[in-house]
């Protein structure tokens, strides 16, 4: 892995914070650093991420998914399925707890050592609007029903919801995070799903597609 230079990595951060319009406190620049510290310091064990470098962690990671946090701007329940090292759901955390402080963010993984991860980032940062959980989504059953769903590189959209629809409150949606547009997928889309929008993300010196897609089920 390459030195985790913190002053030069902050500077990238920032200068892609304001590219992307976001007004980003000291302190969330602060636990963004320090989530993307711990992410390279337990990725040496626990092969959180296959980026090693810790500047394109900040580009493919921390702005990738900062790219995407105006999406859920009104929701006070968001799941994350598959958080794996907490993308987006960590970062979204550290967004919401000052610009939408009612924003509650719970994350489920089934490798345990993930969950482990997501447990010590959020005690390490004093995330009090995290909870973390280790189960098969389709098996979990909640507290209460999620306004939004999210899931980045997951799995395919139609798995997505099938997975998870049970968890999802009336009046809901799905965030996907995607790459490239993902047509074929929104082709087999469940019976009484639709896509409300794909809206393409521009992601600061990334040099790839990305994608949020949008889904709703139909009205009746």
């Amino acid at each position: 892995m390459k030195a985790f230079d913190r002053p030069a990595l902050t500077v990238l951060l920032v200068q892609g914070a304001r590219d992307l319009s976001l007004n980003l406190s000291e302190a969330q620049i602060t636990k963004l650093i320090d989530y993307l510290a711990l992410m390279a310091k337990w990725n040496s064990v626990y092969n959180l991420t296959a980026v090693r470098d810790p500047v394109q962690m900040v580009t493919q990671h921390l702005l990738d998914s900062l790219a995407a946090v105006s999406a859920f701007t009104n929701a006070k329940y968001v799941l994350d399925v598959g958080a794996g090292g907490g993308l987006p759901g960590i970062v979204l955390a550290i967004w919401a707890a000052e610009a939408q402080p009612e924003m509650r963010i719970s994350m489920i993984d089934t490798v345990h050592k993930k969950t482990a991860f997501l447990t010590q980032v959020k005690a390490e940062l004093s995330l009090s609007n995290v909870s973390v959980h280790t189960a098969r989504v389709e098996q979990w059953q909640a507290p209460q029903k999620f306004d939004v769903i999210t899931s980045r590189a997951f799995a395919e959209l139609s798995d997505f919801i099938t997975w998870s629809e049970h968890l999802l409150a009336d009046g809901g949606e799905f965030i996907a995070l995607k790459g490239v547009a993902p047509d074929t997928e929104v082709a087999r889309l469940p019976a009484g799903w639709q896509v409300r929008e794909v809206r393409v993300l521009h992601v600061p010196t990334l040099q790839a597609e990305r994608h949020l897609v949008f889904i709703t089920r139909v009205a009746s």
